[in-house]
């Protein structure tokens, strides 16, 4: 079959937004993924949306205010909570060897207040020097490059990249200067 002769398929049905809909939309969407009531509704809106933009008489309007109830149901049922999206997500974050600030960036992205952010981030262990060294482990920069001259020469490189990441200026500095491991 050549390119011309391709087969043009009729375009998907266009399905009907209703609260059922939108309700199943947001749990299918729980169901892969943990999210804040900020990312779902933002998730859902932007459903909704794209329904929007194609039927020109729909009432968006109605249809957010769906959301909300939607929105309040889940989090009655348990199904939606801040609190422990935010412990999930600062875990990830810091076996990764993420920064505080690149945690507070990515969830205030998320929508997550951010006294919570900071109560649960202060409950937790945290040795900067050990996250940065983690960051550097996973990069293979630093200590953890295999070349003494390559690392001599791309030093400046790390520090930035360190530094990126949301580690202070000092604890950059320290990773670099480890003894190659």
């Amino acid at each position: 079959m050549s390119e011309n002769q391709k087969k043009v398929g009729k375009p998907k049905a266009l399905r009907k937004m209703t609260p059922q809909r939108v309700k199943n939309i947001g749990l299918y969407y729980l169901k892969r993924f943990e999210s804040s009531v900020a990312n779902l509704r933002m998730v859902l809106k932007r459903r909704v949306d794209a329904y929007a933009r194609q039927v020109k008489d729909f009432d968006r309007a109605e249809a957010y205010d769906w959301i909300e109830e939607i929105l309040a149901d889940f989090q009655r049922y348990g199904y939606l909570n801040d609190e422990r999206y935010t412990e999930i997500k600062i875990k990830d974050y810091m076996s990764a060897g993420k920064s505080p600030r690149y945690i507070m960036g990515k969830l205030r992205e998320k929508g997550v207040d951010e006294a919570v952010v900071n109560a649960l981030l202060d409950m937790q262990e945290y040795n900067a020097y050990d996250m940065a060294l983690r960051l550097a482990k996973k990069k293979k920069i630093g200590p953890f490059c295999a070349d003494e001259n390559l690392r001599r020469e791309r030093r400046s490189k790390d520090l930035a990249i360190l530094v990126r990441a949301g580690f202070d200026y000092d604890t950059a500095v320290k990773v670099l200067s480890t003894e190659p491991l």
